[in-house]
């Protein structure tokens, strides 16, 4: 979910040292919250979890469009609604297949696949968008998915299916990205944000029932530092995001795999290999050279000098 604030405000900036504090804030909070995912993950079924998890976010989505100009009359005004419900159904989705792999790849693996997101927007980007992705881009994508094999390769010789599970993660948040930036060429930012939560919401609520459980007396308080994490981290995003510009913000977000990494290491027991290691460098790095090409192009586009 790191992402899926980031459509919500643009006002201008303010000060850039407390954005890179609220940025720092968003991404060690959305850390907890991916090892809090992984512990009740591993006790109760992903899609329970996921569904507490997303009721939390809808009652923030909806308490931030209640605040904004028109209240909900005028966020809810879609002129996108078909995009607007795929988006409201994917991210979802895209949570349950995320908390199924932390729970049985581990948190540094299945970050250090999910960081592979931006190279697989850029890759959607051209079909579905119409977008042209130069060389460089082209060059970064290549080894970022060269990255990806070394992530993937196993120390064995045998290839383990359960890493389709962050893959499968990564391309669906992908597709997510780019519907959201199809529905903003006609949709508001704040109109985007609330479809994502109350149509999620809605989405999971007819399937998680069906994966009810009962929380233990201790994993209540893990849920609700669930949700206390899921909204909070969402919200020092939107001022993150409120204050520095996106290709300022984004990159900083890789640090979720450090943390995931340390977390999973120290908390969980799990191992780092040396491809993991290589592969995340060159994935990472990837990543960071395809955001920051996006944003000279689209400032070359716009006309305005680059940063």
């Amino acid at each position: 979910m790191a992402a899926a604030a980031k459509h919500v405000y643009h006002h201008p900036m303010r000060s850039k040292a407390n954005g890179y504090v609220f940025a720092l804030l968003a991404i060690v909070i959305f850390s907890i919250q991916d090892g809090i995912s992984k512990h009740l993950g591993a006790i109760y079924p992903p899609v329970f979890v996921a569904m507490i998890r997303y009721w939390a976010f809808a009652g923030f989505a909806a308490a931030i469009a209640a605040r904004a100009p028109g209240g909900f009359a005028a966020t809810a005004v879609t002129k996108k609604p078909l995009i607007q419900l795929l988006r409201g159904v994917l991210l979802p989705v895209q949570i349950v297949v995320v908390i199924t792999s932390f729970t049985i790849v581990g948190l540094a693996h299945s970050q250090a696949i999910l960081a592979a997101t931006p190279l697989f927007v850029a890759l959607l980007s051209m079909p579905l968008l119409g977008e042209r992705v130069g060389w460089r881009r082209w060059s970064a994508i290549a080894v970022g998915l060269l990255g990806v094999l070394l992530i993937l390769r196993p120390e064995d010789g045998s290839f383990d299916l359960n890493f389709l599970l962050p893959l499968a993660a990564a391309v669906m948040f992908a597709f997510y990205v780019i519907t959201t930036r199809l529905a903003s060429r006609e949709d508001s930012a704040m109109t985007s944000f609330f479809y994502t939560g109350i149509v999620g919401a809605f989405a999971i609520s007819l399937v998680g029932p069906f994966f009810w459980a009962t929380l233990s007396g201790a994993d209540w308080v893990w849920m609700v530092l669930l949700c206390i994490t899921g909204t909070s981290s969402h919200y020092f995003l939107i001022r993150a995001y409120d204050m520095l510009d996106a290709a300022a913000v984004q990159p900083l977000t890789y640090l979720q795999l450090v943390f995931a990494s340390i977390m999973g290491v120290t908390i969980f027991g799990e191992t780092l290999t040396t491809g993991m290691i290589i592969g995340s460098v060159l994935v990472v790095a990837a990543g960071i050279f395809t955001l920051w090409r996006e944003h000279v192009v689209g400032r070359q586009k716009s006309r305005l000098p680059p940063r």
